[in-house]
């Protein structure tokens, strides 16, 4: 486990970079220091050619409570929370979407607030049974942001997006995985290790394909079909000189396992 972060743990395991929200005596609240290790941890998994899979959670009982409101002590106005989101929340968020290794989330307890955006950042999400998503905003006078009406009404269509924002109701983890907020849900105790039993096995197919494929569909959701299948034509040039494409064949004409190498 690495400690060069004050906020953040990083740690590498059979192709898997885990990142562990650090503060929970705060519940894993936002602070910019936080937001800003979580980015740069982001970036080196990203960089580190020996990481496959990303898996982010939260250390203690909750994944994020969102912003950590006790650190405005001064002044707060426009100009500075509009330049704090532009500044710490959009270049995690988008680092998260971007980047061409997928991350998935290994929701533990509740994602409020914030801590629902960056769960929704990632892009698959495992939940403990008895964890929950909520647009907490409206209940302080403040609207979703750092992308969570993006990825809201894009995976639950408007209506429900809009109500889920203005009545701040808590989605369970069965009610998530009903609506497709998530993918799976888990007992708690089982958690990371379902977590981790699933990065493995994503760690051991084409990573490039896969990080292709997430790009793929990223793009479509703002694009023309036109727009999508050029698109897919030229991540597909891309795809089919991999070795990996040429092991995926080989293995099936020899009748055996692919055993790809992110290459």
């Amino acid at each position: 486990m690495t400690t060069d972060y004050k906020t953040v743990l990083y740690s590498v395991e059979d192709a898997v970079a885990v990142i562990r929200m650090n503060r929970p005596e705060r519940r894993n609240a936002f602070t910019p220091e936080m937001l800003t290790e979580l980015n740069d941890a982001f970036h080196r998994a990203e960089q580190d050619s020996a990481v496959r899979i990303i898996v982010l959670t939260g250390e203690g009982p909750t994944f994020s409570a969102g912003q950590d409101l006790s650190i405005f002590t001064g002044e707060v106005n426009a100009t500075n929370v509009r330049e704090a989101i532009k500044t710490y929340y959009k270049p995690l968020i988008l680092r998260m979407t971007s980047m061409p290794k997928i991350v998935i989330g290994a929701i533990n307890g509740g994602a409020a607030g914030a801590g629902a955006s960056v769960a929704l950042a990632c892009d698959l999400r495992i939940m403990d049974e008895d964890g929950y998503l909520l647009q907490a905003f409206s209940n302080i006078g403040l609207v979703p942001d750092a992308g969570s009406t993006w990825f809201m009404a894009r995976m639950v269509g408007y209506s429900r997006a809009l109500q889920f924002c203005i009545e701040a109701e808590r989605i369970s983890a069965p009610r998530c995985l009903q609506l497709g907020l998530c993918n799976q849900i888990v007992a708690g105790s089982f958690l990371m290790h379902k977590a981790m039993e699933w990065a493995k096995t994503l760690a051991q197919r084409p990573s490039k394909a896969l990080g292709w494929t997430k790009q793929a569909l990223n793009a479509s959701m703002h694009s023309s079909l036109e727009a999508a299948i050029d698109y897919e034509a030229d991540l597909q040039a891309l795809a089919i000189a991999t070795q990996d494409h040429k092991e995926g064949v080989m293995a099936f004409l020899q009748k055996r396992a692919p055993v790809f190498r992110g290459e």
